[in-house]
């Protein structure tokens, strides 16, 4: 399978703390070019992110790029019953010393410093959630350059062939060619050397021929065009 060069892939996934969206891009580079861009929260992860990428990818210049949005105080946000009892036995008791006292609005108990509990991720759950993602990325990245690189093998397959079929138009038409233009030589070289002996033209009209003679050549494109059939058929990167 020819694999191109070139490929892009991205995903977001969610999960109790928030969520993670992760891009991948490459473009064509003689060597692994890895640059990783991440917020300051993700930098802990950067080693095994990058021994993830390596594994599987060997040339290229890539980018990584990694969103991290956590979830709002309104997201995912629960009530801290203890402080909300806690709330509720200190009104009761402003109520009972003072009975003209206003008592606590909803809008004054949910701006209460620590009533509204976010969650939280753990380290681990984090890793494995960037990780995960990460491998789904790589899986749709591979995939598209798969997709990519059979396509440039189509493409390349259809020129080879074209390259053949004009190889093959021109043999039979070498030997004619040559003889052609030492015949027309020859006569060009009598007017301008006159006096000359015949065979002496004739050893210096073969000589030239000889380097002039493409059939070498047409050979070697042969051999370049098999080459190049056997590398598209067997594939890589």
């Amino acid at each position: 399978m020819i694999l191109s060069m070139t490929g892009y892939a991205h995903a977001s996934a969610d999960f109790s703390a928030g969520s993670l969206t992760l891009e991948l891009r490459a473009v064509n580079h003689r060597y692994l070019d890895l640059q990783l861009r991440m917020p300051d929260e993700l930098r802990g992860f950067e080693t095994p992110l990058r021994e993830t990428i390596t594994a599987q990818l060997q040339r290229g210049k890539v980018e990584c790029r990694i969103n991290y949005a956590a979830r709002g105080a309104q997201s995912g946000a629960t009530l801290n019953h203890n402080l909300l009892q806690q709330l509720a036995c200190w009104n009761d008791e402003v109520q009972t010393a003072l009975p003209n006292a206003r008592t606590l609005s909803v809008a004054e108990v949910l701006n209460w410093d620590g009533i509204l509990q976010t969650p939280t991720a753990s380290a681990d759950e984090l890793r494995d959630t960037l990780l995960g993602l990460l491998q789904t990325v790589l899986q749709e990245f591979s995939a598209s350059r798969a997709r990519e690189g059979e396509k440039l093998k189509e493409f390349l397959l259809v020129r080879v062939e074209k390259i053949e079929a004009l190889r093959l138009g021109v043999m039979p038409h070498v030997p004619a060619a040559i003889a052609a233009y030492e015949f027309k030589l020859i006569h060009r070289l009598r007017d301008a050397l006159q006096g000359a002996e015949d065979e002496r033209i004739r050893q210096e009209i073969t000589l030239f021929a000889s380097k002039i003679d493409v059939d070498e050549e047409l050979s070697r494109l042969e051999s370049h065009l098999t080459e190049m059939r056997r590398i598209l058929v067997k594939g890589g990167a």
